[in-house]
């Protein structure tokens, strides 16, 4: 915090009897304060009530000595993230999300309306899903002051004591009810107690109390239970039930529940900072299911991805470049150069396919730089030539690595005004989460060192996916596919393309998505030429990749960054073993797409495929994988 003219005071319990002459105290809920402030008391109880809700942690409240002002700043807990989740998102699941509300000292809710700020202690600067989620709480929070008073709110808390007793534990019960959906006022579910009680769990079953202490049913149909923890589960079209442990049924709320109840309100009678907390913790779960921008639903054709996105509206897109978060590519360059190199490689490769029209989706839509209110590159009026003029311009990423960035986007502007743009709608726009391996975590046996971890499902896929995984078990296949076609992928999911104008190799073994545990079936996916639509047999397949390995080495030397245009792209994914998925000896075809789930990601250059007879079903290549996995969520 920067050092301020005035002075700071913060409130304590354990500073209640001490000397009020001290700069700071810690705030409590029953202390004494300095008596020429004049604090509002709704302010005390709304304070005691986060205290009790959550922790004594919960709450950090900073008095300023000569103005009217009062920072609330209320911490909320996202280690219920998971790992992978919060790396693709640039949280840190250690330590709070604080959101810092400004209120008025002595007017309190009668007061102006507050100030919000979001932020993690350690990424104040450049924290991206602290934009958003600053833009969709001070939306809430104006939406919540235009009828809010602390008459009201008095009134909604009286109500709330007339209904239970002061000390009744049946209150208690209720203060750990679900973080993601707002408190209903139904008889078969039980008030929390107001401020007073300590006793919490600790740990995950805090956040096990929280989530799963109603019955719940997942509305896709996958599941249904009427018992909260350790109790069969019934899935429909199984003759048997299955035991989910604790971790399965938060997936299963994550997967069913979370988006359903995210934009509810909650309720008001245990205070506005409870109010504010709960819908904070309800919102973040799901944001990548919301245009950064407008806040409204994704209605992109295959839903929702990883990383949060700003939506295809224009007047999102011009203000989402205003916002601060791709305000340059330097640190996507200084911090995954690879991956910015091969994100350029996959849209060069769409952008020359003469498949373009079908697969070059989305068409960038970049603000242009001499004139903020219109479109250089628009989808509904495309220009392939233009966008190739701009895409030739952009320096490689080797040359942007080796000197002063300021100066390479200097050389770039004079060069093509749109060339910087460009780069930074096609790193902006990926929507998956790409990571260079590092060598200590790659596969030895894929013979690459072109090697990345690859994740796109958003939350409730990944969920949904490891709710299947426990019923059914799963497996690790290969996907291949061309160069030109991931652009797409990673910015629209790995979709069933059988029978739809994106099929390029026809579906002669059915619907779905082809998968097949033997490397060399996969590689002949990717290597297959622009436009052809031939599906050669497995036989054709593995005879010209051993072929092309006979007369092709590895190179001695690997370059950190891509030599060749000339790329073969295949793809690990982890897939639900269910009776679904269909086994055509060794070529799969899944027609349920959110039982495809992509892990990894390898690149060979020039027709270099190293081994290609891998057997994802060999014990040692399995043990590998988990080995690498495991590292990787360590």
């Amino acid at each position: 915090m920067n050092s301020m003219s005035i002075g700071e005071q913060f409130w304590s319990d354990e500073d209640s009897d001490g000397d009020s002459d001290g700069e700071d105290f810690i705030y409590g809920a029953q202390g004494h304060y300095p008596t020429d402030l004049s604090r509002h008391p709704q302010l005390d109880i709304d304070v005691g009530a986060v205290k009790d809700i959550y922790s004594e942690s919960a709450v950090f409240v900073r008095e300023y000595e000569t103005i009217d002002d009062v920072d609330i700043d209320l911490h909320i807990n996202v280690s219920f993230l998971d790992e992978e989740v919060a790396s693709a998102w640039k949280v840190s699941r250690t330590e709070p999300i604080i959101l810092r509300l400004r209120f008025s000292l002595s007017q309190y809710l009668d007061g102006p309306e507050p100030t919000v700020e979001v932020f993690q202690p350690t990424c104040k600067d450049g924290f991206c899903l602290g934009v958003q989620l600053k833009r969709i709480l001070s939306t809430f929070v104006s939406n919540q002051w235009k009828h809010l008073s602390n008459e009201f709110l008095n009134a909604q808390q009286r109500k709330r004591h007339s209904w239970f007793k002061a000390g009744g534990t049946i209150k208690k019960f209720r203060a750990g009810l679900s973080i993601f959906s707002p408190i209903t006022k139904c008889s078969s579910v039980p008030l929390i107690q107001g401020p007073g009680g300590k006793a919490r769990p600790a740990g995950q079953e805090l956040r096990v109390t929280r989530l799963m202490s109603r019955s719940m049913s997942c509305t896709k149909g996958d599941l249904h239970t009427s018992n909260p923890i350790g109790q069969t589960v019934a899935v429909p079209g199984s003759r048997s039930t299955v035991h989910i442990t604790t971790r399965q049924l938060i997936q299963l709320f994550f997967s069913s529940q979370a988006l359903m109840h995210c934009k509810s309100i909650p309720t008001l009678e245990y205070g506005f900072l409870v109010q504010v907390m709960k819908y904070s913790e309800q919102r973040i779960p799901t944001l990548n299911d919301y245009c950064v921008v407008c806040d409204e639903q994704h209605v992109f054709q295959n839903g929702s991805m990883l990383k949060p996105a700003v939506c295809t509206r224009e007047l999102c897109v011009f203000s989402f470049s205003t916002l601060g978060v791709m305000s340059g590519a330097a640190e996507d360059v200084a911090t995954g150069a690879e991956v910015v190199d091969l994100l350029v490689a996959m849209c060069r490769a769409a952008l020359e396919s003469a498949r373009k029209s079908i697969i070059f989706d989305p068409y960038p839509s970049v603000v242009d730089p001499h004139d903020p209110k219109s479109l250089a590159f628009n989808p509904k009026k495309r220009s392939y030539e233009r966008l190739q003029r701009a895409l030739d311009s952009i320096t490689s990423i080797r040359e942007i690595t080796q000197g002063p960035y300021v100066e390479i986007k200097k050389q770039m502007d004079k060069m093509d005004p749109l060339a910087h743009p460009l780069l930074q709608w096609i790193i902006s726009s990926n929507r998956s989460h790409f990571v260079k391996l590092p060598s200590s975590r790659q596969l030895k046996f894929m013979h690459t060192s072109h090697q990345f971890l690859l994740l796109s499902s958003p939350p409730a896929k990944e969920a949904r996916f490891r709710t299947a995984r426990k019923l059914h078990g799963s497996a690790f296949a290969f996907h291949g596919s061309h160069i030109e076609n991931w652009h797409s992928i990673l910015r629209n999911g790995l979709v069933n393309a059988s029978y739809t104008k994106l099929q390029l190799h026809g579906a002669a073994y059915g619907k779905g998505i082809y998968l097949s545990p033997i490397s060399s079936i996969s590689f002949g996916y990717s290597g297959m030429g622009k436009g052809q639509h031939h599906m050669p047999t497995k036989e054709e397949l593995v005879q010209h990749y051993n072929r092309v390995n006979t007369v092709l080495k590895c190179r001695p030397v690997h370059s950190r960054f891509l030599q060749s245009r000339n790329l073969n792209c295949v793809a690990l994914c982890e897939v639900i073993t269910s009776k679904d998925l269909q086994k055509h000896g060794n070529i799969w075809v899944c027609p349920i797409s959110d039982h495809v789930c992509t892990r990894f990601f390898f690149v060979y250059e020039d027709g270099q495929v190293g081994d290609a007879n891998i057997n994802t079903q060999d014990v040692r290549i399995q043990k590998e994988i988990l080995r690498v996995i495991g590292g990787q969520s360590s």
